[in-house]
């Protein structure tokens, strides 16, 4: 990533560029109506993350690093993240309005960003690529709302529920021998919750060597598996009975996805499938170690494979919008759960970067010695007991924001966010 070497600027400056050009193809020809709506209660118009990200980046580059004075103060509300309630989010300026802002924002920020004391500032620049980067993975998610709210939903399954002798796939469980490993991460990337770097004992355990497909997450639809109390924890069931869903949001009635990683389930979800499975799902540390520890060398890396940051040929992430078809949604764009060999961890593990954020059994806290950076609501306010870790990206999820110590963190009931999971055990499960 990012060093401290005579080309650090230009490294960040680059990396802020090919950011935003990623970001700026996220609304080519966007309506007016797709860039105010508020596809989900829970979630922003696009529109108003686009603003956003020219908010933060005025805030903390120009006001409070260079000393300048406030950028569009007129925007300052509207923008920030404690400003407005999000139904009141709508009212946007149009689209071209926003896009001046960003872009005048920019130019200001470059040029700050030729004499800015990287030797002091260089981690809060980071922190604002990875905060560009994980606002437009929620505008590729709340697109995919969007058009489905607009009437271009995702194909829908009938339930079903169908008699069925249901035989369960080879676990193709990977051995995690016990001992101690490092958790976290101590580079200058790391967000303020990787923090420190530390070591971890774990005993022996067994993890999936893929996520769980399309076709494992069916048995368990065929199974009734949304109507058996048996699979879910009281929670869970409290939870499905609130929201009496049938399927992953995103699924797909087609052959062709069998062996892509179910996407867009909730936790509860996850949790049911891993009892179904006569499994459990992986603590956090557990998901890590499979993902990020090479026992041979007793070593860690950054991601699965080694220190070659994300490339097409290692996972599948990045968003990339389809332009073969005119107006056309954003779709799931999973790809097979083995598509890439090149990416596999140490200990044989596949997709432990990108394709889909897998949740884990761990409540998202602080480790011991946790330092807040840059503000307290980026990470601490949430550790409250009511968020779970997720870990890995997802198709749409940028390089700057991926690497085995990276932590995403959601309620367990939400399912709009590309997520996924796999499955580990304290026992060795007969295949």
């Amino acid at each position: 990533m990012i060093s401290t070497s005579i080309n650090c600027r230009d490294t960040i400056r680059n990396a802020l560029q090919q950011c935003r050009t990623g970001t700026l193809q996220l609304f080519e020809g966007m309506d007016d109506a797709t860039f105010r709506r508020q596809a989900h209660p829970e979630f922003s118009p696009v529109g108003w993350h686009l603003g956003h990200i020219a908010y933060t980046e005025a805030l903390w580059l120009l006001q409070r690093s260079a000393g300048l004075p406030p950028a569009f103060p007129e925007y300052h509300q509207l923008f920030a993240a404690d400003g407005l309630p999000k139904a009141k989010r709508v009212q946007l300026p149009n689209l071209p309005e926003v896009r001046h802002y960003l872009d005048a924002v920019r130019e200001k920020v470059l040029t700050y960003l030729e004499t800015a004391p990287l030797e002091k500032q260089e981690r809060l620049w980071r922190f604002m690529i990875q905060h560009e980067s994980q606002h437009c993975e929620t505008i590729a998610f709340v697109l995919q709302l969007a058009a489905a709210s607009a009437g271009r939903e995702l194909q829908k399954s009938p339930n079903p529920r169908i008699p069925a002798k249901i035989l369960h796939p080879p676990s193709q469980m990977i051995q995690i021998p016990a001992g101690e490993f490092e958790q976290g991460n101590d580079s200058a990337d790391a967000m303020d919750n990787e923090k420190p770097l530390h070591r971890r004992y774990l005993e022996t355990y067994w993890i999936d060597r893929y996520p769980v497909t399309c076709r494992q997450y069916w048995q368990f639809m065929a199974a009734d598996g949304y109507y058996n109390p048996e699979f879910w924890s009281n929670a869970g069931w409290q939870w499905l009975q609130a929201n009496p869903v049938t399927q992953p949001l995103y699924w797909l009635d087609d052959p062709s996805y069998d062996n892509h990683p179910v996407c867009g389930v909730s936790w509860y979800e996850a949790e049911a499938y891993a009892k179904f499975a006569g499994k459990r799902l992986p603590t956090e540390a557990e998901w890590e170690k499979a993902a990020g520890w090479d026992g041979e060398t007793i070593s860690r890396r950054t991601y699965p494979w080694g220190e070659t940051e994300p490339n097409a040929s290692r996972c599948n992430h990045q968003l990339v919008k389809d332009t073969t078809q005119e107006d056309a949604p954003i779709q799931n764009r999973t790809m097979p759960v083995d598509a890439y060999p090149a990416g596999v961890s140490a200990y044989g593990c596949y997709d432990m970067l990108g394709n889909v954020w897998e949740w884990t059994a761990t409540w998202f806290d602080g480790y011991e010695g946790f330092k807040l950076y840059p503000y307290a609501g980026y990470s601490q306010a949430y550790f409250d007991g009511e968020h779970r870790v997720l870990k890995g990206g997802s198709w749409a999820t940028r390089p700057w924001a991926m690497r085995c110590s990276f932590r995403n963190w959601y309620y367990p009931g939400v399912r709009q966010i590309l997520a996924g999971f796999r499955c580990a055990s304290s026992v060795n499960l007969p295949t």
